[in-house]
């Protein structure tokens, strides 16, 4: 069973993507609408990867990638964003 965190400031997003990932029966989807409320609640540890929005208003997608590999080593962790990421 693959074990995933979620994490996304939009709450659509995170309910589009636990239900179409686990259609498989594989895979279980966590989700948290903040990386800080995750670094304080959660054992990271446990996840199989972790997907997270790279912008989000508590904490950026980078700042919740350097707290995971200072506390977790090298989890799996996939960075995205949306087009109001990009900076032309």
């Amino acid at each position: 069973m693959i074990r995933v965190l979620y994490v996304d400031d939009e709450p659509e997003l995170l309910k589009v993507a636990k239900l179409f990932l686990e259609r498989s029966n594989e895979i279980v989807i966590d989700t948290l609408d903040s990386p800080v409320r995750g670094l304080e609640t959660l054992d990271l540890g446990l996840y199989s990867v972790i997907v997270s929005d790279y912008l989000m208003p508590d904490m950026d997608g980078i700042e919740f990638l350097k707290r995971i590999r200072d506390r977790y080593g090298d989890i799996p962790f996939i960075l995205f964003t949306g087009p109001e990421g990009r900076k032309w």
